[in-house]
């Protein structure tokens, strides 16, 4: 078994981008000679020759040019795991609160991107309603929430806009009902909007459920016993938009609140913060279509 060395395959690397031994030692402060003698050795090793030394300046030989792509790596991979195992920089942690219908598709794009960034700063994500996460934000539970709300609330900053929509099961017809059977959770930020928009059209309504759970309400949507009220977008594969020809009222469009980013004073938080603008930014652009 033959153990490639990180520290000659470093020299190789060094000598291929410098363009000799003499630029590489200085690179690495190492002597020349040392720096020889680990290419020797790298050589000695594979049994091969690496380096075309007949003419006035030393370039690759074929397996040279072969192996340097592999040395690259395997160096940055050496680097990688020495960063992220001991380098103390940015430890901590970073309490996020999310909305659970706008956790897809941006929030695992900005965890994985701040992974990489601060590989030693825990992002502790929970997903709760809008109106927990903003009670548990003001008792000093989270350090950075997202919010689903009608309008920009006190000490907001507004990063994206969301409609609301009507939804129902594929192919339904409960949106056709009176009274229109409605399906919502009990602490749901939708249903007063939903509710004030049908007394506003003068729609007889009715709750088809009274639930505290997400996934009894979808699926009592799913089966065609009632309609509910999403972000579009969010809607699940078992669930469509209601093309309702103007029978139901339109809803307005949310605002996408990014709450804590004015307050903190940690470097890696408010990088977190900005990760969350960009990947929100970078949705389906913000102009709405009038929803009827």
């Amino acid at each position: 078994m033959r153990n490639l060395d990180i520290t000659t395959l470093r020299s190789f690397v060094a000598v291929a981008d410098n363009g000799g031994v003499t630029r590489a030692a200085g690179f690495l402060h190492l002597t020349q000679s040392a720096v020889s003698m680990q290419l020797k050795r790298l050589e000695e090793l594979l049994g091969l020759e690496l380096l075309d030394r007949s003419g006035r300046g030393i370039a690759l030989t074929a397996s040279g040019e072969q192996l340097l792509a592999y040395a690259r790596r395997m160096v940055a991979l050496n680097d990688e795991v020495i960063g992220r195992l001991t380098d103390q920089a940015f430890e901590g942690e970073v309490v996020l609160g999310v909305p659970h219908d706008i956790v897809y598709p941006a929030i695992p794009r900005v965890l994985q991107t701040f992974n990489a960034n601060y590989p030693r700063v825990n992002v502790n994500l929970a997903t709760s309603n809008t109106r927990q996460l903003k009670e548990e934000f003001n008792r000093g539970t989270y350090d950075l929430i997202l919010t689903t709300e009608t309008g920009e609330g006190e000490g907001a900053e507004t990063i994206h806009h969301m409609p609301l929509r009507w939804v129902g099961a594929r192919n339904g017809s409960a949106w056709r009902q009176r009274p229109l059977r409605l399906g919502f959770c009990r602490i749901c930020s939708f249903r007063p909007v939903a509710l004030s928009a049908l007394e506003d059209a003068g729609i007889e309504w009715e709750l088809g459920l009274d639930s505290d759970s997400d996934r009894t309400v979808e699926a009592t949507v799913s089966a065609d016993l009632a309609v509910g009220v999403l972000l579009e977008g969010t809607q699940p594969g078992h669930q469509e938009l209601i093309d309702h020809g103007g029978s139901l009222p339109r809803l307005p469009v949310q605002h996408i609140n990014l709450y804590g980013a004015d307050r903190v004073r940690e470097k890696y938080v408010k990088e977190l913060a900005e990760l969350i603008r960009q990947s929100f930014s970078a949705l389906r652009p913000s102009h709405i279509r009038a929803v009827v």
